[in-house]
């Protein structure tokens, strides 16, 4: 209980940050959910075989998964609120439509025969009763659909859009329970008070409702539109850019290196977006130009997103000029020149095990492929220099559970797998006392850092490549492997970190 109120006393600032963004993006979801699927379902109540065809393809939808979804809308609208809105529409959208059908179609049809007989229209009929008698079972799918938002809406932090996931990820990539619960307590509480606070509206009358629905939609908009308006204020001011990056320590020490070099050295404000998760995710925000920089890594570049991957050698400067070239030829994306350190793939096991078993290089795995458990995460195990290499280069075919890379040194931890993927620089491999095996027949090409970016940003800003250059073949992998210790076990902020690197070896 002590160290949950510290990390909350400690990320109080960032916490009303993140609530905030949280309650933006499900309430705006919401209300164009019901605005959505409430007239629908009045239009549809007439022709029961077409609300039913309807209803059902809504519920197909719901079915889809949510990362699916994301991964699906970043291509088309990039990053940040607008997929993360419409994925948690498409889910929202069921619950209220089916209920409204239900509450409508409740009617007594004695009522409607004297209606009838009175001589009143459609939209008489829905003024004056069908919509009243129906509004308690309305209000029940509204209900459904906001707890089922607020829950869905933590993985908005994937994709920049912000909210409380920020805190469950990073607390799943730290290993850091406070944080974890910080995020998942919040946003359970946030689905208890919509759960009773619609409740309370269902029971209002009808005005009551639609004035407090109209009121929600007006606190709504000016918490969307004071943002803009500070922003437009500023903006002859200084230049905006955004700085985004994958999930982890690394990363994120980098994106603040770039951050704080370019703010001292230019008039530039830099936005930092970090925790993306994905290479995918963070590589089609910078295609879209919803985001301006991230760090990439060479071997990344040759192996996973050129469409067209190269035979390269494991040269490194041959690697950086053929992931440099190719990346700017495909998606006229520039690679700034690399740091020193090579933040290559790796395979670890427990030192116990390696003494056990007798394992010093990957080809030695043959001897327990047949016993062993593998935690690999999902890009790892399908990558051409990762699982699928280990099977054609090395001829191994392990017992593979995939998984999410913040979790696999854990798993290995608890003993559930035997052998795991790694990053040279984890801090985790000093952490756990692990083994690192050797790479005897050279599956992993060199992968060094450097600084991705869209060539109309270094256009608009050229001054951009001499400051992040300041890197360039600096941060050895011992001093990358001891900066991710610092935030991943010590619990020092990334900034922190990236900032006393930065004076001490007298970059800035």
């Amino acid at each position: 209980m002590a160290a949950f109120i510290s990390t909350f006393l400690d990320r109080q600032t960032d916490w009303w940050i993140a609530l905030g963004q949280h309650i933006q993006i499900s309430l705006l979801a919401l209300i164009v959910s019901i605005a959505i699927a409430v007239p629908l379902a009045f239009l549809l109540q007439r022709w029961r075989k077409v609300s039913d065809v309807v209803v059902q393809i809504t519920a197909i939808f719901q079915t889809i998964p949510s990362l699916a979804l994301l991964g699906l809308f970043i291509p088309i609208m990039g990053i940040g609120t607008v997929p993360a809105v419409v994925a948690l529409i498409i889910y929202a959208i069921f619950p209220i439509l089916q209920n409204t059908l239900t509450g409508l179609r409740q009617v007594d049809p004695q009522l409607e025969e004297a209606a009838e007989a009175f001589g009143m229209s459609e939209w008489e009929k829905l003024k004056t009763y069908r919509v009243a008698i129906a509004m308690p079972v309305i209000m029940a799918g509204v209900r459904l659909a906001a707890v089922m938002i607020i829950g869905t809406a933590t993985l908005a932090a994937l994709i920049g859009a912000g909210g409380l996931g920020s805190f469950i990820l990073l607390g799943i990539d730290r290993n850091n329970m406070p944080l974890i619960l910080i995020g998942a307590l919040t946003s359970a509480t946030l689905a208890i008070v919509a759960h009773y606070g619609i409740g309370w509206m269902s029971k209002l009358s009808m005005k009551k409702t639609l004035a407090t629905f109209t009121a929600l939609c007006i606190a709504l908009g000016i918490s969307y539109a004071t943002p803009s308006m500070v922003s437009a204020v500023n903006s002859h001011k200084t230049t905006h850019i955004v700085v985004a990056g994958k999930l982890g320590s690394e990363p994120e020490i980098l994106m603040n290196m770039y951050k704080e070099l370019i703010e001292k050295n230019s008039d530039i404000t830099v936005e930092v977006k970090p925790n993306f998760g994905k290479t995918s995710f963070v590589y089609n925000a910078l295609k879209s130009g919803k985001i301006d920089i991230y760090p990439e890594f060479t071997g990344t570049i040759t192996s996973s997103l050129l469409k067209n991957p190269p035979h390269v050698s494991n040269d490194p400067q041959q690697v950086y000029v053929t992931a440099r070239d190719g990346i700017k030829k495909q998606d006229n994306l520039v690679l700034l020149k690399p740091m020193k350190y090579q933040n290559t793939y790796a395979l670890a096991v427990k030192s116990g095990y390696a003494r056990e078993h007798g394992l010093t290089t990957i080809s030695d795995l043959g001897k327990v492929q047949g016993e062993a458990k593998a935690g690999f995460s999902l890009e790892f195990n399908d990558r051409a220099d990762g699982g699928r290499g280990l099977k054609i280069i090395y001829g191994l075919r392990l017992n593979v559970a995939t998984m999410e890379p913040s979790l696999r040194y854990q798993a290995l931890e608890n003993g559930d797998v035997q052998i795991i993927d790694a990053y040279s620089t984890d801090s985790q491999i000093s952490q756990y006392h692990l083994t690192v095996l050797k790479d005897d027949k050279m599956l992993f090409p060199p992968y060094q850092g450097a600084p991705l970016m869209r060539a109309q940003t270094l256009k608009e800003h050229p001054e951009l490549e001499k400051i992040l250059n300041k890197l360039s073949g600096k941060i050895t992998e011992k001093q990358m492997s001891s900066m991710n210790y610092e935030v991943n076990v010590q619990g020092k902020s990334a900034s922190t970190v990236a900032h006393e690197f930065l004076k001490k070896e007298r970059i800035l």
